[in-house]
């Protein structure tokens, strides 16, 4: 089988991922991304309404045109995961291809809360659910499986294509997290078993976001106990108290809502993608706590907002979007004094988010936390956990599969020197086993 892969987005950076794969004249897309950053730094852009064109130049979503170049169909659209850097560029190209979208059921949701948002194109594709530990059939001889994985978001699933030449094993993204807060543990009993069958694993593709970081990302367990060790030596303070974390890391939504409750507080969500995410999750029966407040649109979050100034800050737990300090995003309006919410010295605000490696989420992240402290908040500051592997992760994931090939990616060049060292201590070589691509770019696995 004449296998090549084409890497279309997420090469050179973290975000607007894409991968092809062509088998013969079947063709598999992983992931159609968004790069959030590249939106951010200009001023009012509304994507819904702007052409994938115009995105393309902007770097905002990957060029999809190079695929004009594989000699095949297109029989399946695959995003791991919920996140934007791998569902949001979905209404702008996934219309041009005539296949459907296969994910798991939240991924799926999500994914129909995208088009149902989309302004410029048409979009009418069959949307395909296919639950973790699933398997269906791409052709003949073709054969897709979805391999739980751990992520900071729920349903994340490495897909993984069985071919008569191996198995193809698309890593993006995971952590090897063995206690998670919602959701199963990653299957690594299923990954060791698809590096030892039949012909092994042909080609990895792997997530290499922090790949520079030594030893090992700790499980979402520890983030929730430090959590709950911070809002617990809280539960006296008489002032105000906000919350930041990503709105599609349900488990830490979760517990934010739960330590709220704990300490006496009111958890109120507020925020569009805040409403989005967990209303998605609260409609497929995820355990979250009962009787979720939460609002979305601008009057209800003014409405909710002037409500805890009158009833009393000290009563309320407001859980807002802005973790990467987002200029549009509701806690940095809050930071420029923008809402009726008014911060008094020494109230706290928790970041429960990392800065997602990027400067322009680096630089407005800075500006919003300066301007939180301009006004006498306390800053209790990345209390988390990644999301992605470390090199000892990285080194795991390479001792299951034993992959005859690898493709980096999710990271610039910079960013991908730990993930060579770790790949050298197995015997792999950039340009001979190893494939440091671009955007852009088809490499040949197989004639």
């Amino acid at each position: 089988m004449e296998i090549e892969i084409a890497t279309v987005g997420g090469y050179e950076e973290v975000g607007r991922q894409m991968t092809a794969v062509r088998m013969d004249d079947e063709i598999v897309v992983f992931d159609m991304g968004l790069n959030l950053s590249q939106v951010l730094i200009h001023d009012n852009v509304q994507t819904e309404t702007m052409h994938s064109l115009d995105l393309i130049d902007m770097g905002a979503i990957p060029d999809d045109r190079i695929m004009s170049e594989l000699d095949g169909e297109v029989t399946a659209i695959v995003p791991t995961h919920g996140h934007l850097d791998h569902i949001g560029a979905i209404p702008k190209l996934a219309h041009r291809y005539d296949a459907p979208v296969v994910a798991t059921p939240f991924t799926i949701e999500l994914v129909r809360d995208q088009i149902a948002d989309e302004d410029k194109f048409d979009v009418d594709i069959d949307l395909q659910v296919m639950n973790s530990g699933e398997q269906m059939r791409i052709s003949d001889r073709v054969q897709m499986e979805f391999v739980n994985v751990t992520h900071s978001t729920i349903d994340a699933i490495n897909p993984v294509l069985h071919t008569p030449e191996g198995a193809i094993v698309y890593g993006l993204d995971k952590r090897l997290d063995h206690d998670p807060v919602l959701g199963d543990p990653i299957d690594m009993k299923r990954f060791r078993e698809i590096g030892r069958e039949d012909d092994g694993v042909l080609c990895y593709i792997e997530d290499c976001t922090n790949a520079n970081q030594k030893g090992r990302t700790p499980s979402e367990s520890v983030a929730r106990k430090e959590l709950h060790d911070t809002m617990l030596s809280l539960e006296d303070y008489d002032g105000g108290m906000v919350a930041t974390t990503f709105a599609s890391h349900i488990a830490r939504v979760s517990s934010l809502l739960e330590f709220a409750q704990e300490i006496g507080r009111k958890p109120i969500l507020l925020g569009r993608s805040m409403e989005k995410y967990t209303g998605t999750a609260t409609n497929l029966d995820v355990d979250l706590p009962d009787e979720i407040e939460m609002y979305g649109h601008r009057r209800a979050i003014d409405q909710s907002l002037e409500r805890i100034m009158e009833d009393g800050k000290e009563n309320f737990l407001p859980i807002v979007t802005g973790h990467q300090g987002e200029p549009r995003a509701l806690l940095t309006r809050m930071g420029r004094g923008e809402t009726n919410y008014d911060f008094n010295n020494g109230d706290k605000v928790i970041f429960s988010a990392g800065i997602i490696p990027e400067p322009t989420n680096e630089g407005n992240r800075y500006q919003s936390e300066r301007l939180l402290k301009m006004q006498g908040a306390r800053i209790y500051d990345d209390i988390h956990v990644s999301g992605h592997l470390s090199q000892e992760g990285h080194y795991q994931m390479l001792e299951a599969l034993q992959p005859q090939q690898l493709i980096p990616a999710h990271q610039d060049l910079k960013g991908l020197s730990g993930y060579v060292n770790t790949a050298n201590a197995f015997g792999y070589e950039v340009g001979r086993d190893m494939h440091l691509s671009r955007n852009g770019n088809i490499i040949q696995l197989t004639e």
